[in-house]
C-alpha cells in the first residue's frame, strides 16, 4: 500500500481536493435560498446531500483504485452492455423530468446513465484499442467500437439531451484520433465520418424543426440575451448581472442577490456566476487556472503512460475540459446553454461520482507508471 500511495500524483490530488472543497462551500452558499424559499426544505439540504455524494464517490474511488488496468477491458465491456440496456429502458419506460427521460429515480437522488456512459466509454475505447493495437488494419476492427458508440450517442440524443450527445461524440472522436489505428486507414475513416457529419448538419439545417424540439431550437438564439430577458434570455442575462455585481473582489460569501430565485437552480449549471458575484472575478480566474493545472497534470501522466493509459488520460482530460468550456461559454453567452454541469463546483450525484471515478482511473494509471518505473 505504501508503494501505491507513493506513486499517486500528489499535485493532482491536492488540487482536486481544493476544488471539491471550494465547490462544497459554494453549493451551500448558492443553494440555501432556493432550498428554503422554493423547495421548503432546510437551508443545508443540498449541502448535506453533496457531502453524502462525495462520501459515496470516495468509496467508489477506493474500490476502483484496487482494480488493475488489465481488467479494464472485460469490466468496461460489461458496463457498455449495461449502459445500452439502461438507455433503452429509459426511452421506453422513463418518466420525463425537465422535458427529458434521462434519469432513474432512486429516491435519494436520480441516476443519469448517460453520464456514466461517458466514463465507461473512455475506459472501454482505451482498453479496446490497446488490446487490438496490432490488429487495427481493417475497417471492421477499427470501426467496430465507433459503431457501438454511435448507437449510444443516438440513444442519448433521443432522450433528448443535445449537450451530453455533443460531449460524448467529442470524447469518442478524440480517443479515435489518438488510437493506434493505421494512419492511412484512420485518414479514410475520418473522411467518411466528416462526410456524414457534413450531411447531418445540412439535414438538420433543412429539417431541424422536425428533428429538434422547440426548446432546443430556442437555445441557438443565444446572442444579446438581455434584449430577451423576459423570454429565453433570462438565465444568461441574470448571469451577466451576477458577474457585474461581483466585480474584482465580490460582494462577499453568501451575499449574492441573483441566487434569490433570479437564476433557476443556481447551485448547478449557473454556479460559476454565483461564485464570481460573491468572491469576485479574481477568484473566478483563480478557479480557471486551477482547472488548467488539473488538465496539465492529467496530460502529463498520459504522456508517461503506455497506449491504454495514455488514451484513458486523454479521454478524461477531454471529458473535464469539455464540461468546463461548454458551461462557461454558455454562461458568458458565447454559445447556447446546454445544461452541462461545471466540474468540482456544480451540485449533482451522477456527475460527481463520474468525475471522481475519472480522476481515480487517472491516478491508477499514475500508480502503474510508478510501479513499472520501480521494477
Amino acid at each position: 500500500m505504501k508503494r501505491v500511495l507513493k506513486c499517486i500524483d500528489k499535485p493532482l490530488l491536492i488540487s482536486t481536493l481544493i476544488l471539491f472543497a471550494l465547490g462544497l462551500i459554494m453549493i451551500f452558499s448558492a443553494s440555501n435560498v432556493t432550498a428554503y424559499m422554493y423547495h421548503g426544505v432546510s437551508t443545508y439540504y443540498y449541502f448535506v446531500r453533496q457531502i453524502i455524494i462525495l462520501v459515496i464517490s470516495l468509496v467508489v474511488s477506493f474500490c476502483l483504485l484496487l482494480v488493475k488496468p488489465k481488467r479494464y477491458y472485460a469490466l468496461s465491456t460489461i458496463g457498455m452492455i449495461g449502459m445500452v440496456g439502461c438507455l433503452i429502458i429509459l426511452l421506453i419506460f422513463g418518466d420525463p423530468q425537465n422535458d427529458m427521460v434521462g434519469w432513474f429515480d432512486l429516491g435519494f437522488f436520480n441516476v443519469q446513465p448517460s453520464e456514466f456512459a461517458k466514463i465507461i466509454t473512455i475506459i472501454w475505447l482505451a482498453s479496446y484499442y490497446d488490446t487490438y493495437k496490432n490488429k487495427l488494419t481493417t475497417y471492421g476492427k477499427s470501426l467496430f467500437p465507433i459503431v457501438i458508440c454511435i448507437v449510444i450517442a443516438a440513444l442519448i440524443f433521443l432522450q433528448p439531451d443535445l449537450g451530453t450527445t455533443i460531449i460524448y461524440c467529442s470524447i469518442v472522436g478524440l480517443i479515435f484520433l489518438a488510437a493506434p489505428v493505421q494512419k492511412d486507414l484512420k485518414a479514410k475513416i475520418i473522411f467518411i465520418i466528416l462526410s456524414f457529419l457534413a450531411f447531418g448538419v445540412i439535414f438538420v439545417l433543412g429539417f431541424g424543426k422536425s428533428i429538434l424540439e422547440d426548446r432546443q431550437l430556442s437555445r441557438f438564439n443565444f446572442t444579446k440575451p438581455c434584449e430577451r430577458i423576459l423570454d429565453d434570455g433570462n438565465q444568461v442575462c441574470n448571469c451577466y448581472i451576477a458577474i457585474n455585481n461581483g466585480g474584482l473582489t465580490g460582494v462577499g460569501l453568501g451575499n449574492s442577490t441573483q441566487k434569490y430565485l433570479y437564476l433557476p437552480e443556481p447551485y448547478t449549471d449557473f454556479i460559476f456566476a454565483i461564485i464570481v458575484e460573491e468572491l469576485g472575478v479574481i477568484t473566478g480566474i483563480g478557479i480557471i487556472l486551477m482547472y488548467m493545472f488539473v488538465l496539465y497534470r492529467i496530460l502529463r501522466i498520459g504522456r508517461k503512460s503506455n497506449n491504454r493509459g495514455a488514451l484513458i488520460c486523454y479521454g478524461v482530460a477531454c471529458y473535464i475540459f469539455l464540461h468546463i468550456a461548454i458551461n462557461l461559454l454558455g454562461i458568458f453567452g458565447l454559445m447556447p446553454m446546454t445544461g452541462v454541469p461545471l466540474p468540482f463546483m456544480s451540485y449533482g450525484g451522477s456527475f460527481t461520482i463520474c468525475l471522481v471515478a475519472a480522476l481515480t482511473f487517472v491516478q491508477r494509471i499514475s500508480i502503474e507508471n510508478g510501479l513499472t518505473k520501480e521494477s
